[in-house]
C-alpha cells in the first residue's frame, strides 16, 4: 500500500514536496515511532483493516461476488490485495480504528486532523462514542460511496478554535486569488 501511495505522490509534482508516507514497523502502535515530539502534521490518512480474520475476509469476498453475479459462488479468489496485516486485524476495523482515536489523543497538538475510513456503517455508533470519551474538538464525517459500496470518512480533530486558527496562520500559506472582470 505505501509503494503504491508513493507511486502516486512521485507522479504529481504538487505533492511531491507536501506529503511523506511512512510505514509503521510496530503493528500494535499507531503514531509512535511515526510522530517525532517536535514535529507538527496537517493531516493523518488511514485505511484500516477491515476484517477480524483471513476467514472473514473470505467470507465477505464471497458475499460480495454472490451479489454482483446474482447468484452463489462458493469458491474465489479474493478480489483485492495486500498483506495479512493490510486487510485484517484482531477485533477487525471497529478495534483497530478504536484503538487508533485513543492513541491519536496523545498526539493532539501534533496533528491538526487524523482520519480514516470507515466500511461498516455499523461502526459509526462506536466510532463516534470513542471519540466523544477523548474529547475530539471537531468530528466530520465525509460520506462516499463506489458503485454499490458506500463507506465514510471520519475526520477529528482535538484543536480548539483558537488553536485551528493560530495553526492555519503559521502553517498554512493562504494564497488570494484575484478575479479577472
Amino acid at each position: 500500500a505505501i509503494e503504491s501511495a508513493n507511486k502516486i505522490i512521485a507522479s504529481n509534482p504538487s505533492l511531491k514536496e507536501q506529503v511523506e508516507c511512512r510505514l509503521q514497523d510496530n503493528p500494535k502502535d499507531f503514531f509512535y515511532g511515526i510522530i517525532p515530539k517536535d514535529e507538527f502534521i496537517d493531516l493523518s490518512i488511514c485505511n484500516p483493516p477491515f476484517h477480524a480474520s483471513a476467514e472473514e475476509a473470505q467470507s465477505a469476498n464471497l458475499r460480495k461476488l454472490s451479489n454482483l453475479n446474482q447468484k452463489k459462488v462458493s469458491k474465489a479468489n479474493m478480489n483485492f490485495g495486500g498483506q495479512y496485516n493490510e486487510l485484517c486485524y484482531e477485533g477487525g476495523e471497529e478495534r483497530f480504528v478504536g484503538n487508533m482515536i485513543r492513541q491519536s489523543k496523545k498526539f493532539a497538538s501534533s496533528c491538526f486532523w487524523f482520519s480514516t475510513l470507515i466500511s461498516k456503517q455499523s461502526n459509526l455508533k462506536n466510532v463516534y462514542s470513542i471519540l466523544q470519551q477523548v474529547k475530539a474538538v471537531k468530528v466530520e464525517t465525509i460520506p462516499m460511496g463506489q458503485g454499490n459500496k458506500t463507506s465514510r470518512i471520519v475526520a477529528w480533530t482535538f484543536l480548539s478554535k483558537e488553536e485551528q486558527t493560530k495553526w492555519k496562520n503559521t502553517r498554512w500559506k493562504v494564497v488570494k486569488k484575484k478575479h479577472l472582470s
